[in-house]
């Protein structure tokens, strides 16, 4: 029997023109057909340049050579079918500076893409790009790295790239661009620290920044940079390559990926680490993408009916379950890590993953460098695949060493984020304290009726605003009608107070120092970029904030006791107290992380009005944060006058 005949009988099963067209692939089609080499894509030398393409179903296939993005016609050289659906071909001669694409012939017709493990492309990524990665590298290029221990010693700060630099007032030069995450000694109005520094004067030790491989021509089009666009990049289109929007210039290949490493030397050096938002669970075009060109109907995952599935709401779900899809995502990482010195991984909807794939980027990534973050949104989605086989909240205990976002936390502090005039505990909200304490316990089963997803502390990823939904300060505003801004402000504290004492892993978005709003826009992806932009001339006037998120950043780092490693060491050292309603008291008891000495006593008051709680006898407190609020009694009591946080200390 040939290669193609037996092929045809193993994947197809039914009536291909029944489903659109659609193949629709058996099981048992990746255990004959997967390649487990490590030469997909192209390795290029001087002297040659080797291609090699997975498309088993593919009845010829081609490279396409081309000298520009803007030549029309290629160069077609065939290639040569090899083992377990690959194709390869090998050319002489230094083809450094060419762009190329794979034809390849699908029955009767004939589909042109770039390569999907290209790791650079031409402008707007429509070919890849054949260039020395070594000589991308910048001049200072060093595999040092910030010391980091446990995932819940981070304290990770959110960032698009675009933001950062954009305002007027920034006083960075490479406004939208890698280099003005660069950039050191700038400042905006009345002299403030900006960018770089002021990220690395707050205090964080993990950068995350939003989508920075390169995505969709309809979200940023990379030849029209002079007019206003503006996306998130959650639009993937080439996972391997940085996008060109950020670059110099994005119609030189090897550009992007030096200035994108010197961006991310320039935060090493700051003592910042750097965490990738990935988006492997779905493709901008199900149908364009790649992916779908070479092998049509393997990569994305499809209904009985033959539409595909959409669990993401962009319109597609890629089929993480099958080999080549779950062995291109875990490449993918790898790459990231090693060639760009990534620090860790943020999932999209890592909810519509499988736990499979999820385990095994844990497991290589383990290898490579253990102290890599990993950390996803576990929604729990509906998609054409098994609950047990996602990798939601709901089976984080086949994933450890994995975060996943701390949802019930986030209403339970702030209010729901889709009852917009919903307040949360620091409004108010009545009933939520039980919520509030599984965040303050990382998520982990601490009693009989307390616990949620999390196995051990570093699953759980605590947190009150990110870039999707409304900021902290415009969910406050929405949820308060009546009160004042000082009041608001109060409760705006409060909030990232209990994020950055609760155990787990604490997250920021920028701005949220100075209390950043979006002027009411829920969902801002695509807003122009006054709406998105970091306001430096707000940061500047809210100055006390900054200092007081530079107050409670150094504060958990000081004390281990508020980032205990084990669910083991949280039941044993830290201790509700009793509160009145509206406030939560708790103990943490001489921590043997690093707190021996010291017995710490934590209050969230959320009554304007003030609260008084008697104090646990344990010795003589005093204030370490949330004085200006605290007033300590003869008779071992404290009152706590107004909104906000009080932390005591006793030698122990």
């Amino acid at each position: 029997m040939s290669v193609q005949r037996e092929m045809e009988e193993t994947i197809y099963y039914g009536d291909p023109a029944a489903t659109n067209g659609i193949s629709v692939f058996e099981q048992d089609f990746d255990e004959l057909f997967s390649y487990d080499g490590d030469d997909l894509g192209i390795i290029y030398t001087p002297v040659s340049s080797a291609f090699c393409l997975w498309a088993p179903t593919a009845l010829e296939a081609e490279v396409v050579l081309y000298d520009s993005w803007q030549q029309a016609e290629g160069r077609r050289l065939p290639m040569v079918r090899d083992v377990r659906g690959t194709w390869r071909l090998k050319i002489p001669g230094d083809l450094e500076g060419k762009l190329y694409t794979y034809r390849v012939r699908i029955e009767d017709q004939w589909n042109e893409a770039a390569d999907p493990y290209a790791r650079a492309v031409g402008v707007n990524g429509d070919r890849a790009a054949i260039i020395d990665l070594r000589k991308t590298d910048p001049k200072r290029w060093t595999g040092d790295k910030p010391p980091f221990g446990n995932p819940v010693d981070a304290v990770i700060y959110e960032l698009h790239l675009r933001d950062l630099s954009m305002h007027p007032a920034s006083g960075i030069a490479r406004k939208g661009q890698f280099l003005g995450l660069a950039e050191e000694g700038t400042r905006g109005p009345g002299g403030i620290l900006t960018g770089l520094d002021h990220i690395a004067d707050l205090g964080v030790t993990h950068v995350q920044l939003l989508p920075i491989y390169d995505y969709a021509t309809e979200s940023v089009d990379e030849t029209r940079l002079d007019q206003p666009q503006y996306n998130w990049g959650y639009d993937p289109k080439n996972y391997n390559a940085p996008e060109g929007s950020y670059a110099t210039d994005p119609f030189i290949p090897g550009v992007r990926i030096t200035e994108l490493k010197t961006m991310i030397q320039a935060l090493h050096d700051h003592g910042l680490r750097v965490i990738m938002d990935v988006v492997y669970n779905h493709v901008y075009d199900g149908y364009r993408v790649n992916f779908t060109k070479l092998v049509p109907g393997y990569y994305l995952r499809y209904k009985r009916d033959g539409s595909l599935s959409n669990g993401s709401g962009c319109g597609n779900d890629a089929a993480t379950e099958r080999l080549m899809m779950s062995r291109f995502i875990v490449d993918s990482v790898l790459y990231w890590a090693k060639e760009y010195h990534i620090d860790g991984f943020r999932f999209d909807l890592m909810g519509l993953m499988d736990v499979d794939t999820m385990a095994e980027v844990r497991r290589r990534l383990d290898e490579l460098d253990p102290s890599i973050i990993t950390i996803g949104e576990g929604w729990i989605m509906e998609t054409e695949l098994a609950p047990e086989r996602l990798a939601n909240q709901s089976n984080a205990d086949v994933l450890p060493g994995i975060g996943q976002f701390n949802d019930g936390f986030r209403d339970a502090v702030k209010g729901n984020i889709f009852r917009f005039e919903e307040p949360g505990f620091v409004g108010g909200g009545t009933g939520l304290e039980p919520w509030v304490k599984t965040g303050i316990t990382g998520g982990v089963v601490y009693g009989q009726n307390s616990g949620q997803f999390a196995d051990e502390p570093q699953q759980c990823v605590n947190y009150v605003e990110c870039h999707d939904n409304h900021t902290l300060w415009d969910k406050i505003v929405l949820s308060s009608p009546g009160q004042t801004d000082e009041q608001r402000r109060a409760m705006h504290r409060l909030a990232s107070a209990m994020v950055l004492t609760s155990q787990g892993i604490p997250f920021l978005h920028a701005g949220q120092e100075f209390m950043r709003t979006k002027n009411g826009v829920e969902n801002s992806f695509k807003s122009n970029i006054e709406i998105n932009w970091l306001d430096w001339e707000r940061c500047a006037g809210h100055a006390d904030d900054v200092a007081y998120m530079k107050r409670l950043i150094a504060l958990r780092k000081a004390h281990p006791a508020f980032r205990m490693h084990s669910a083991e060491e949280i039941r044993a050292n830290l201790i509700f107290e009793k509160a009145p309603a509206g406030v939560l008291a708790y103990t943490l008891r001489g921590h043997a992380g690093g707190d021996s000495a010291e017995h710490l006593y934590v209050v969230y008051n959320s009554n304007p009005s003030g609260s008084t709680l008697k104090l646990p006898p344990l010795g003589a407190w005093k204030p370490l944060l949330g004085e200006e609020l605290a007033v300590m009694e003869a008779d071992g009591r404290l009152t706590v006058q107004g909104t906000g946080m009080v932390v005591l200390a006793v030698e122990a």
